[in-house]
């Protein structure tokens, strides 16, 4: 962003899942790119979360991931997941974790797809907002970089990304929070589920919304939640 804003470079490319919301003054997101496969990947030897004996061993980094996977199976247990994908992968095979749990998109990107037991459905295993889809980011002012890079912009992918960060933003959550959101089309307009939750999955405010305006939509499904106590989480 540095080097935008100093004219060393006419445009950024990032995975949105990591954009904060609050962008410096002077730049913002020009397109979004259609969104691969947001879903989360479940890799194991073999048994799904629903599966897994009581106790055994599931790795992520992820906030989201760790307050949902304990949501659903407490007598779990999850541990600090890091490294690059090949890492995490090998680490699955050496026995370190009984499972483990990455990015769909990151996966079918890197043609590892195949190695993946499952891929988790995104209304009851939420993604992170953003999650799978690339965007730009340019000078606010530099007419020509927008207009250059317009036609990549795929506007379903807008709108429901759009709707996700509203979610986020009204929230106050960053990229490394407990909570989700996932927005699909839906009878014209947007389907928004999100999620909040407490780190170790004992409590988890669930909610869905649908809308034509993709702000309002993510504005009001995070009001409902906040209404309902979702505050109290973000802060812990």
């Amino acid at each position: 962003e540095d080097a935008q804003l100093e004219g060393r470079v006419d445009f950024a490319v990032h995975s949105l899942k990591d954009v904060p919301t609050v962008l410096p003054d002077g730049l913002e997101l020009v397109a979004y790119l259609e969104r691969a496969d947001p879903r989360d990947a479940w890799l194991s030897s073999g048994p799904g979360l629903g599966d897994l004996p009581a106790g055994a061993t599931v790795g992520t980094t992820s906030l989201r991931r760790i307050a949902q996977v304990l949501a659903a199976r407490p007598d779990l247990e999850v541990k600090d997941l890091r490294g690059n994908v090949d890492t995490r992968l090998r680490k699955l095979r050496e026995g370190a974790f009984d499972a483990i749990l990455l990015a769909m998109a990151g996966l079918v990107r890197l043609g590892r797809a195949d190695e993946v037991t499952e891929p988790l459905d995104a209304r009851t295993f939420v993604p992170a907002p953003g999650q799978g889809t690339i965007t730009l980011e340019c000078r606010s002012d530099d007419r020509a970089v927008r207009e250059a890079v317009a036609p990549l912009n795929h506007d379903a992918t807008a709108r429901a990304v759009s709707a996700e960060r509203s979610f986020l933003a009204t929230l106050g959550g960053g990229c490394n929070v407990p909570l989700g959101g996932h927005a699909v089309p839906a009878d014209g307009g947007l389907e928004l589920v999100g999620f909040v939750a407490r780190t170790d999955g004992s409590e988890l405010l669930r909610g869905e919304r649908t809308g034509s305006d993709p702000v309002a939509l993510g504005r009001g499904l995070a009001e409902d939640l906040l209404g309902r106590g979702a505050g109290a989480f973000l802060e812990g």
